[in-house]
């Protein structure tokens, strides 16, 4: 993708565009021309000039472990929690493996924790309010969330926390009696423009720069509406040359005209068994392929004479120009949509055909290659019959002859045997959104082509567009058969990791054991030591908390609040998830345990005599050291060991990971 921006050619992805901007820019500045296939992990990197973005990604990554520390410290004013905190987020090996390569979650975690340590700078009492100090953390803070959520959409999940946090330092603000009402207010409208505004602004101004930059036609077209295509340059409607009419006998394909609709498609491949009849697949595609085009005929002849144009109200068959197959429906169920009916290709088209009319107006064809389910009739939203059908501005409805129903693009992902493209039925319900259609390119040698500009929409349309078509993207990543994904249960107990790589370098994505599941053990100690202490000073039975326990305390309940929030919402998402969703949870989780562990520490003197509680303070210390730092030399050495050039096994990576050849500078 840093490639397709350096060559600016569009395409579609999942994600807001910031991340991989930035990788094509740290690539173009670094000498990197953009040609590089990326095809597979473990390309050899012949003459390519990869090291810039390399680097730029693990700098960003590297700046996780300092802005942790300065945030740890800045809430609880103690070095040694700060320390304990940034050594759990240094030792991690997944960590070290998730931010050594060219991807987009080292740009994600740097920019999630310096939102984190805006909100805290700017929450902090040692930061003066509306000082230039002041208002430059409040500043970056906004910086930081706009280039969060820039780089992925979980980083609502950050803006969403530091809302939280700025809603409470206001309340407090406002329950302090001793500042008038109008402090509040100078707060609201600070934080507002540099929180809200600010960020906005910025993540608009990215997409602008996104649209701008990828003018060229590229292969995620297909995902977009047709006028947003005629922006691109190469594209077949960019400065458009064709019939404005579409008449009989033309060659043409027929988008679907929901937001991220594909192609009406086929190919020689039929349904398999227990999937309706077995009969040639109808699908939708959202790339464009010579299986997209279609003949437009008459329902009752494939003579062309003249030149008569498609009309609303027109009896049809529509013929796939590969295989000569007629679109077909009949009382079959679809395959994922059990309520529509099945939608095929059948019959085989012939030079004459023999009719008979039936009292009930079926129509069949001589020798039994097409029926009457081959019949559709066309219907122009918002047209009467006898409305000429014109390319891409006409929308469309296909209406089943026989059947009444209408052809619909639902767009559920079919299974293997699909090609994993989407499913195409036809709805009883004619009111169906995903059942209007375009004509997009259109092919008739007997009408002129005529050079006309397709609507062009304005840049906030393509931005809409661009997140629907995003948004409409991430719901449908499903699982895809025989796919290794993973659950969110699997996460915090390091079950399972995930590979990075093909079956030549061996590239494994694994948490560092000793550290995963010491903060599984202290996140259940915080819930103890909270409730036990919510539970005494609500009964009068303990004395006010001092400064340094009070401020450790609120430092873990943000730690434990920001590490449900990128957490627990994962439970309820129907999308496909992989392991690396759970770093950023990770990484407020480590911080956690790094507080609460210097909390305990300082607790010891309380129910101990000196000389004990000294020596089990040094123990305790000794023992965190040494357990981390022997669990990163082991997952070091083990990766090394077990990645060599010896490993030939596949299960001689389950807990390493692979060091590029390349990566040698």
């Amino acid at each position: 993708m840093g490639s397709w921006y350096i060559n600016r050619t569009f395409f579609f992805d999942v994600h807001p565009p910031l991340g991989k901007m930035l990788i094509g820019l740290a690539g173009y500045v670094t000498g990197y021309d953009g040609t590089f296939a990326f095809d597979k992990p473990g390309d050899k990197y012949d003459n390519v000039s990869y090291i810039g973005m390399r680097v730029f990604c693990t700098a960003l990554g590297a700046t996780i472990v300092p802005m942790s520390f300065l945030a740890v410290d800045e809430m609880t004013h103690s070095v040694t929690a700060a320390v304990f905190a940034s050594m759990l987020i240094l030792f991690d090996v997944g960590l070290i493996t998730l931010t050594q390569y060219i991807l987009l979650d080292p740009l994600l975690l740097c920019f999630l924790m310096g939102s984190i340590l805006g909100a805290i700078k700017v929450s902090s009492d040692y930061t003066k309010e509306f000082t230039l100090r002041w208002y430059g953390w409040l500043i970056f803070t906004g910086l930081m969330l706009s280039c969060c959520i820039s780089v992925k959409f979980v980083g609502l999940f950050a803006v969403i926390l530091v809302g939280l946090i700025t809603m409470t330092d206001l309340w407090k603000i406002l329950g302090d009696l001793s500042r008038p009402v109008t402090v509040t207010l100078k707060h609201l409208i600070a934080r507002a423009i540099c929180l809200i505004f600010w960020p906005i602004l910025l993540y608009v101004t990215f997409f602008y720069i996104h649209l701008a930059v990828l003018n060229r036609s590229g292969n995620g077209d297909g995902f977009y509406s047709s006028a947003f295509q005629s922006q691109l340059i190469g594209n077949s409607l960019h400065n458009a040359s064709m019939p404005h009419l579409v008449a009989y006998g033309a060659i043409v394909t027929l988008k679907n005209h929901r937001t991220g609709g594909g192609y009406l498609h086929s190919h020689y491949h039929l349904y398999p068994e227990g999937i309706g009849a077995r009969q040639q697949q109808i699908t939708t595609y959202t790339h464009k392929d010579d299986n997209n085009k279609w003949i437009v005929y008459k329902y009752n002849t494939d003579d062309v004479k003249g030149i008569t144009t498609l009309r609303s109200g027109d009896l049809v068959r529509f013929v796939h120009l590969p295989t000569k197959r007629n679109l077909h429906s009949h009382k079959e169920q679809a395959p994922i949509t059990k309520k529509h009916f099945q939608v095929t290709g059948y019959g085989e088209v012939k030079h004459s055909f023999k009719w008979m009319l039936f009292f009930c107006s079926m129509v069949a064809f001589q020798n039994g290659t097409g029926d009457a389910n081959d019949i559709w009739r066309v219907s122009i939203i918002g047209g009467s019959d006898g409305t000429e059908v014109t390319t891409v501005s006409s929308k469309i409805r296909l209406i089943h002859y026989l059947q009444s129903c209408a052809l619909t693009s639902t767009g559920k992902q079919l299974p293997k045997w699909g090609y994993e493209q989407q499913e195409v039925s036809c709805n009883p319900n004619l009111r169906d959104a995903n059942a209007i259609w375009n004509v997009e390119e259109n092919f008739f040698d007997k009408l002129p082509n005529v050079s006309f500009k397709v609507y062009a929409p304005s840049f906030f349309e393509r931005f809409l567009e661009s997140h629907a078509v995003m948004f409409q993207g991430n719901a449908g990543l499903k699982p895809k058969e025989g796919e290794v994904t993973s659950r969110p249960w699997q996460w915090p107990i390091n079950y399972r990791g995930q590979f990075f790589s093909g079956s030549t370098y061996r590239i494994y994505l694994l948490g560092n054991p000793v550290i995963w599941w010491g903060n599984l053990v202290f996140l259940v100690i915080f819930v103890i030591v909270f409730v036990t202490k919510a539970i005494k000073q609500q009964r009068g039975n303990v004395q006010e908390l001092t400064g340094l326990h009070k401020r450790h305390l609120e430092a873990c309940t943000l730690m434990f609040l920001a590490w449900s929030l990128h957490y627990v919402p994962f439970w309820a998402m129907g999308r496909v998830l992989y392991f690396h969703h759970y770093f950023p949870a990770l990484l407020f989780n480590s911080m956690l345990t790094g507080i609460l562990f210097d909390y305990l520490l300082d607790s010891i003197p309380i129910f101990f005599p000196k000389k004990i509680s000294s020596t089990i303070y040094h123990t305790m210390v000794a023992l965190f050291l040494a357990s981390v730092t022997y669990s990163f030399l082991m997952f070091a050495s083990l990766a090394y060991g077990m990645t060599g050039p010896s490993a030939t096994e596949p299960n001689s990576t389950m807990f390493g990971l692979r060091w590029l050849d390349s990566w040698e500078f």
